[in-house]
């Protein structure tokens, strides 16, 4: 490494973020990232630590040290070729990754871990603005057709490996915008869509072909997901005029909470709320948005969706936000040598929460109440009581409960499955989770059991990362282009 003892010289040093009153009244990207000789310095941290678990930690199989070392010495040109060699979209994790990589840094064990995540998005970010990031058209075409279903982060890598292997490729996505739920689940504080909208300029350079509001198959009875698809594409007919066809849908389907009140007006899911606001920022006109100003904002569910809805409620001006989890609450500091290297339970505390929001933890939604009068059919509270585990049940812990003011419940608990309309359109066979049954191995890398109909990202493995989703595209294409022509020269 460039820096041998520069991990005993150096501190971690965080990404900065603009002052809560004045990001929150915008929807713009607030982290102040690294300047390059700040980057220098983290990277500089690295340690030679013989074997980089970080590599491992990182689905995408990131070369960390590799670019790491680039960087410190400045030589950033070969650091995006390296990361660009293992990730297609680098902008993307390097803001909304939780950063596995870090968790599994070897410094990680007794210190803070390398700072890789804001050192990847120092990378990429540099290199936009050099123009370092071209378009890679392929040198010889193959004459294969390959239809792409879902125009997420998986569509988006399989789409570009493919394009790049030679093949024809053409992207299907049901909303008038490529991007999948990094268009609409992500809010443009996190991420603004810029950043979609050049890659889809350099893979349409490429040959991608992209077609919006087109919904292949079915959606399937109540399903609520987004869709502004004015046209409807067939199974059988994608089967005729492609190859090969990769579907890459999201995990759309959002987990309800079964208990009385459910249907009151107030009560949404998280993906009816967030993309709406999405679509707003991109200058669509809307009637009826979900709006959180001047209200009482309950957010059930305590991940990264719960934490988007807390940032946009803010932003929406909400007299007051509170979000339940219903697991204990983890520790602020993790057990670092019985966790690493893996993902520790630890709390987390994101930069919507610091905005403001009171956290609840280990609490059961038993009611939702309804008003009387002019609020009859509306929210106005919340039943609630405190749970244990015992023997791994939950328990009711008693003389705990207690109502909660609310004007507006957000339910953010995860995913069930992708959406079942399409599966059963094409025929595919679907795993105890009611996700696509496909392995991952060499012989049946990501193919259903419906010939030419190939599965990745969350219609595949279920509700995961964006670096998940691009690791299942990119490892999908592979498996694609060796089906299309008996042999494959992309990388895994």
């Amino acid at each position: 490494m460039g820096k041998v003892t520069g991990f005993m010289e150096y501190e971690r040093l965080e990404e900065g973020y603009e002052p809560v009153p004045q990001r929150v009244k915008k929807w713009k990207e607030f982290v102040i990232g690294l300047s390059a000789d700040q980057s220098k310095v983290q990277a500089a941290r690295c340690m030679d630590c013989g074997t980089p678990f970080c590599n491992s930690g990182c689905p995408v199989n990131n070369i960390i040290p590799d670019f790491n070392d680039l960087v410190y010495r400045g030589d950033w040109h070969n650091a995006i070729t390296v990361l660009h060699s293992t990730n297609n979209f680098p902008e993307f994790t390097g803001r909304v990754c939780p950063a596995p990589c870090e968790a599994a840094c070897t410094l990680n064990v007794n210190d803070d871990a390398v700072g890789i995540k804001s050192i990847e998005h120092a990378i990429i970010d540099r290199a936009w603005a050099e123009g370092w990031v071209l378009p890679q058209p392929p040198e010889k075409k193959t004459g294969k057709k390959v239809a792409v279903v879902g125009s997420g982060p998986a569509g988006m890598a399989a789409a570009q490996q493919l394009a790049r292997a030679g093949h024809d490729v053409t992207v299907f996505e049901k909303n008038s915008r490529i991007g999948g739920l990094l268009r609409y689940g992500i809010p443009d504080f996190k991420m603004e869509k810029s950043h979609i909208d050049r890659r889809i300029e350099q893979m349409q350079a490429e040959g991608v072909v992209f077609r919006t509001g087109v919904l292949v198959g079915d959606l399937g009875e109540g399903c609520k997901v987004t869709n502004d698809a004015k046209e409807t594409v067939s199974p059988a007919t994608l089967q005729a005029e492609f190859d090969a066809v990769v579907l890459t849908g999201g995990s759309e389907i959002s987990r309800d909470l079964p208990v009385a009140g459910r249907e009151l007006d107030g009560v949404h899911f998280a993906m009816e709320f967030l993309p709406m606001q999405n679509k707003v920022v991109a200058g669509d006109k809307l009637k009826g948005q979900i709006m959180a100003t001047g209200k009482h904002v309950i957010v059930i569910g305590g991940g990264d969706t719960g934490s988007d809805c807390v940032g946009t409620s803010n932003r929406h001006g909400a007299a007051s936000v509170t979000q339940f989890e219903l697991m204990p609450q983890p520790p602020e500091v993790e057990d670092r040598p019985l966790t690493w290297p893996y993902w520790p339970s630890k709390l987390r505390t994101s930069s919507s929460h610091e905005e403001g929001c009171d956290r609840e933890f280990a609490i059961a939604t038993k009611e939702i109440i309804a008003g009387t009068g002019k609020d009859k059919g509306r929210v106005v509270a919340l039943k609630t009581v405190h749970v244990q585990w015992q023997a791994g049940k939950m328990v009711e812990v008693p003389g705990t409960e207690k109502e909660w003011k609310a004007d507006l419940v957000l339910l953010a608990m995860g995913f069930t499955s992708p959406v079942a309309g399409v599966l059963q359109a094409f025929g595919v066979e679907r795993d105890g989770r009611g996700n696509a049954k496909a392995g991952t191995d060499d012989q049946t890398g990501y193919a259903t059991n419906v010939p030419k109909v190939f599965a990745a990202g969350d219609m595949r493995r279920g509700q995961s990362l964006v670096v998940w989703a691009i690791r299942e595209g990119r490892q999908a294409a592979r498996e694609v282009d060796r089906f299309l022509t008996g042999a494959t020269a992309l990388p895994r």
